[in-house]
């Protein structure tokens, strides 16, 4: 678990049926509805019960909103990471399962999308909100790389005939 400012809980009010209100040590508060994750992810059934979710509170180191202790929790940052999806801003984990999808080392994911390692990182780690033009970026990098691979395959069935 990460523990940095803007992946530590200082306080939180649950708002039912299915929300969390989450502050954060930086002083950013995000309002997150956990009903999408509750209903794809089996092991989160049991927040369905209001009396279960009713019990949300934080860990003492501020990394976790724990509902039964070492059975139900979800990190901090994953709790941010939807937060900043849902209220239409791109989450970080989005950007690692880009350089993930891609193969892509931290170095060549920021020459890929013209910015600094320093900066990517800052990306990554939830410090700094990624624009919407780096993930534009990222989709017109992949899109690019996508037309040359289909070109270079077309190419060589056309020399193969």
């Amino acid at each position: 678990m990460i523990h940095d400012s803007h992946h530590t809980i200082t306080a939180l009010t649950v708002r039912l049926p299915s929300g969390l209100s989450v502050t954060f040590a930086d002083g950013a508060t995000f309002d997150v509805d956990l009903a999408p994750m509750i209903k794809t992810h089996p092991a989160m059934g049991q927040l369905c019960d209001t009396l279960v979710f009713n019990r949300a509170r934080i860990d003492t180191r501020g990394g976790y909103v724990v509902w039964i202790d070492d059975d139900l929790e979800l990190a901090a940052d994953n709790l941010r990471n939807m937060a900043v999806e849902q209220s239409g801003g791109i989450g970080h984990e989005r950007l690692w399962g880009w350089m993930d999808k891609h193969s892509l080392t931290q170095e060549r994911a920021a020459f890929a999308l013209g910015v600094s390692r320093r900066m990517l990182n800052y990306y990554l780690s939830g410090a700094k909100p990624i624009p919407k033009t780096v993930w534009l970026a990222c989709l017109g990098w992949e899109t690019t790389r996508t037309k040359s691979r289909r070109a270079k395959h077309t190419q060589s069935i056309a020399a193969h005939a």
